[in-house]
């Protein structure tokens, strides 16, 4: 009677599932399984939690399948079938061996359930020895799992194996030891509950030797930790009280320096003033030059405009003078050629209208540039193109005004023996750029930023109007794109002309 005393008490306070089921959400599978073991179905409910234990363990979730499995076994030893329980043990064993995605101390605390399980069939089929081997890997799980609450529930079924097995006294040497546990971590509360539990089902029993030796044992534990407690206490007013001390002796040596912050506040209080003043003077002088700024910049685009419009006034002007001249003088024919690059470079320039692509094949179009050049080239310069067969959007007028004026100059420059070559590549989804390379004389460092500027000197124009090249480079920038020289080309003259489209 007093064995089963103390495995009733040792029950009601470690006898804990391990993975509270209450606290996840159940499978539908797992309710039913509920449902069926409480109306006594016990077929039925073991063959739906171990449905259940399949699911759950497909989806990773190894606490509830473990536990549903577990429940499973429990339902095939009720009615004898110890061959199927352990086969099913074996089976949510390799389960978890081979899960993934699983720490070793959460693989622990699910061996340490089939080890449980296993334990409690040995205890049923009254086998010592299984028992002992199932405890002992029990106590390793344990362990391994770092798991508090694991390692009271091994004490708990060890006590059980004792008291089971006719071993009163080893049982109630762990029961100590799970007394001398609570008491240490001060939980006086909980080893409180065993004892009443202890007491009343002694009283329950009709023993009064068991009760009166409970009773005892009760009030023998109650003095010594009546005296824990009242030192717990004491020690904890001595330290409240020392603490409050440090907080006055902290408060009253901090006074002075709260004193000091507050002079120093002040001053900065001042000087942010004085700062601040400091700072609309600046904020009001900025405001000043600012506006003159604007108003600056403003008649400078003004000027500008009125500057274009007036060069450009002058090309239109000149135009009708010009056509009564002599065309066939070639001084004629260099003002009537400089009023057209003047126009046109005014128009690029004062014009904000987006210009319009067009898909263009790529390698007849430039091999028609080429060809249009193609004869005056010096002896033996070797004329080459290089672009795939694709097409490309460009502003096909603007591209083919660029390449040609580019091409002529490279074919004029280069000597007898040269090269020049006009190639094309795609430098990414909506990126273009067309390269026009000749084995010249090059253009000399200081020159190559020079050359895109319009009007940079005085020249005789039956040689040139110099605005060739600005007016390509407007044209560049009009179709969102550049043209410059490659400052890595050392062989003659690379022009690079990068188009996005």
């Amino acid at each position: 009677m007093k064995r089963n005393i103390l495995i009733l008490a040792l029950s009601m306070l470690f006898c804990t599932p391990v993975v509270n089921a209450q606290d996840v959400k159940k499978s539908e599978l797992e309710q039913r399984a509920e449902a069926a073991d409480q109306k006594k179905n016990v077929a039925e409910a073991r063959f739906t939690y171990i449905r259940a234990f399949e699911d759950y363990m497909r989806a990773g979730k190894l606490d509830q399948g473990v536990d549903c499995g577990v429940k499973a076994t429990a339902l095939y030893y009720k009615e004898n079938y110890y061959k199927e329980a352990f086969d099913l043990l074996r089976r949510i064993a390799d389960s978890v061996t081979h899960a993934s995605g699983v720490t070793e101390a959460q693989k622990a605390g699910l061996f340490y359930q089939i080890c449980k399980e296993r334990m409690q069939m040995y205890m049923r089929l009254k086998k010592s020895e299984g028992v002992r081997e199932q405890l002992g890997a029990m106590e390793n799980l344990a362990g391994q799992s770092g798991n508090e609450a694991l390692q009271n529930d091994y004490l708990y079924n060890k006590a059980v194996y004792h008291y089971s097995f006719g071993q009163v006294q080893q049982g109630n040497a762990v029961f100590k030891q799970m007394a001398a546990n609570l008491t240490t971590t001060k939980d006086y509360d909980k080893m409180d509950e065993v004892y009443q539990t202890l007491i009343t089902n002694a009283r329950k029993s009709g023993s009064a030797q068991m009760v009166a030796q409970s009773y005892s044992n009760y009030l023998a534990w109650k003095d010594s930790i009546s005296e824990v407690r009242r030192l717990d206490e004491t020690g904890a007013l001595k330290k409240q009280i020392a603490d409050n001390e440090a907080v006055i002796a902290d408060k009253d040596s901090s006074l002075t320096t709260r004193q000091a912050i507050i002079w120093g506040l002040g001053i900065l209080a001042v000087a942010l003033a004085a700062a601040l003043v400091f700072g609309a003077l600046v904020l009001m002088r900025f405001i000043l030059l600012s506006r003159k700024q604007k108003k600056t910049i403003k008649l400078a685009n003004e000027s500008n405009a009125l500057k274009a419009k007036f060069i450009s006034n002058i090309s239109a002007q000149m135009g009708p003078t010009l056509q009564k001249l002599d065309q066939r003088q070639p001084e004629v024919q260099a003002l009537v050629s400089f009023a057209d690059h003047i126009q046109t470079l005014s128009d690029l320039e004062n014009t904000d209208e987006a210009v319009e692509l067009e898909e263009v094949a790529l390698q007849p179009f430039c091999e028609d540039l080429m060809n249009q050049v193609r004869g005056t080239e010096k002896s033996g310069v070797t004329l080459t193109v290089n672009a795939p067969k694709m097409s490309a959007a460009i502003h096909r007028e603007y591209v083919s005004h660029i390449l040609l004026h580019l091409l002529r100059n490279a074919v004029e420059y280069t000597p007898a023996g040269g090269a020049v070559k006009l190639d094309y590549k795609k430098r990414g989804a909506h990126a273009h750029q067309f390269i026009v390379t000749d084995t010249g004389c090059g253009i000399s460092e200081e020159l190559r930023e020079e050359i895109f500027k319009p009007f940079r000197e005085i020249k005789d124009l039956t040689t040139g109007d110099g605005l060739g090249l600005p007016t390509c480079k407007q044209m560049a920038l009009k179709m969102n794109g550049d043209l410059e020289i490659d400052p890595q080309y050392s062989k003659g003259t690379r022009f690079l002309l990068d188009l996005h489209s």
